[in-house]
């Protein structure tokens, strides 16, 4: 029997800096999107990669001596990496300067040029190197981008290739008309809505290569290279071979997740230009919230990032992938301390999930309980939240029923019983504890497939701490 198509992908990070918790956040929470569909016997396709292009990376790479492609493609191993460090199950990496991306972005640019969708004039605006955008007096701060406010913003006069963006206003709104929930949460479709609304003005999609050579080549052009926003949004379908190969057609369109600092480009800019080239637009877009730490915004300067090594190491892998999840996907902003991620930790996890599964399984030892080789479906309830991308709420179920069956434990109290009595009660937890295990899979597939395999053997017997306490000095 043939699987249903499914295809998600994450942005693809600035390749200016080592991998933070922010963008850990969102590429595990793809991943929990992509092992729930294969878990409902989908064919999925989870992109991710990196963003190498552009005058932030290019400015990088000078001031480190470095030559540009010698320097993205340090900085993407580190990106890289992050599949084994953070047990991740994406089956495309792509990086904007894979000869096919290249390639692609070029042909999507003549696609949009033979709409009358491109155009040269005269280029003189205020531009935020640390966004790649540019930044109109309405959105600045006291003369400053809100986003990087200790940058000076570039005053640039040239001519460049330029993007009818306005023509796509009208468009734009009938498309998030018939489609009320195409990005989530509903705050972040209020949002852009409300930014099309107000009207759109064209952007610049390229540069003048003699003063920022580190792009993609305009077709038909040598003295410019594309703005590296143009470049990279392409990649969502370059990863699928596009124009050309059946897999594009088999899984397109897709889910695309994003920081809040990504959406006009992800959910107006890209839409607009797939709109343009007559591809098909996306299916969705889920959108984060930022992470801040203690209060202040993660940055190099306040030495206050964290990386998600510095998490596995102290905490273990599927224990960060929880603490992260935990903080809440595709909500507000969150704040974490590492006191916050410890009461987590030891709350959840270690006296919650950990201390449930070793005491069980010590009973079950003791009465010679033979393990219980079953596979349970999935809760309806479940099923609703995860098929509606609130991952939040399908964590909170699974947290339900290990407080209710730690509430059983504490009525039926087995450790008093004998007998049949006795038996009864640790089959009842023995089931509920698989259902748990099967539904937390997508979340904590090593701490599930752990669960499940001491429960489902010959005979149960005592196990390690799933989560050994942390120590404190």
């Amino acid at each position: 029997m043939p699987t249903s198509p499914f295809y998600l992908t994450t942005t693809l990070p600035y390749v200016n800096a080592e991998p933070h918790i922010g963008f850990a956040l969102e590429i595990i929470a793809a991943d929990v999107i992509a092992r729930y569909q294969r878990l409902l016997g989908k064919e999925v396709v989870f992109n991710t990669g990196t963003d190498e292009h552009g005058q932030k990376i290019y400015e990088k790479a000078m001031s480190a001596h470095q030559d540009p492609q010698v320097y993205v493609d340090e900085y993407a191993a580190k990106f890289a990496d992050l599949k084994t460090v953070l047990n991740l199950s994406y089956t495309h990496f792509i990086r904007t300067t894979d000869p096919h991306h290249i390639s692609a972005a070029q042909e999507f640019w003549r696609r949009c040029q033979a709409q009358g969708d491109i155009y040269k004039k005269l280029y003189q605006i205020k531009y935020c190197v640390g966004c790649e955008l540019e930044k109109t007096e309405s959105e600045l701060v006291d003369g400053h981008c809100p986003l990087h406010q200790t940058q000076t913003l570039q005053e640039i006069e040239e001519e460049n290739y330029f993007f009818r963006f306005s023509k796509y206003q009208a468009p734009l709104l009938e498309l998030y008309a018939k489609n009320p929930e195409f990005v989530q949460p509903a705050s972040k479709m209020k949002e852009i809505a409300s930014f099309v609304e107000h009207g759109l003005q064209d952007f610049s999609i390229s540069r003048l290569k003699e003063k920022m050579p580190w792009g993609v080549p305009v077709p038909g052009d040598e003295e410019h290279v594309m703005y590296v926003w143009f470049d990279a949004l392409v990649n969502y379908i370059s990863t699928l071979s596009w124009p050309d190969a059946p897999s594009f057609n088999k899984f397109w369109p897709g889910i695309q997740l994003a920081g809040k600092d990504n959406l006009r480009q992800q959910s107006a800019m890209w839409q607009a230009m797939l709109l343009s080239a007559r591809v098909p637009n996306s299916a969705k877009i889920l959108i984060n919230g930022f992470i801040s730490v203690g209060g202040q915004k993660m940055s190099k300067s306040l030495g206050n990032v964290i990386n998600p090594k510095e998490l596995v190491i102290k905490y273990g892998l599927d224990a960060t992938r929880y603490l992260l999840l935990n903080l809440g996907v595709f909500s507000d902003d969150m704040d974490v301390t590492w006191e916050r991620f410890d009461t987590s930790y030891t709350s959840d996890l270690a006296n919650g999930l950990g201390n449930l599964c070793s005491r069980v399984a010590k009973l079950c030892e003791k009465e010679g309980l033979t393990g219980k080789v079953s596979t349970c479906e999935l809760n309806s309830e479940f099923t609703t939240k995860m098929d509606h991308y609130d991952l939040t709420e399908a964590l909170n179920w699974i947290r339900l029923q290990i407080t209710e069956l730690d509430k059983y434990l504490s009525t039926s109290t087995p450790w008093k019983k004998t007998g049949s009595e006795k038996q009864e009660i640790l089959e009842k937890a023995v089931a509920q504890i698989i259902v748990i295990a099967t539904h937390l899979k997508p979340f904590m597939p090593d701490t599930a497939f752990q669960i499940l395999k001491t429960y489902q053997q010959p005979s149960i017997t005592a196990i390690a701490p799933l989560f050994p306490r942390l120590f404190r000095a």
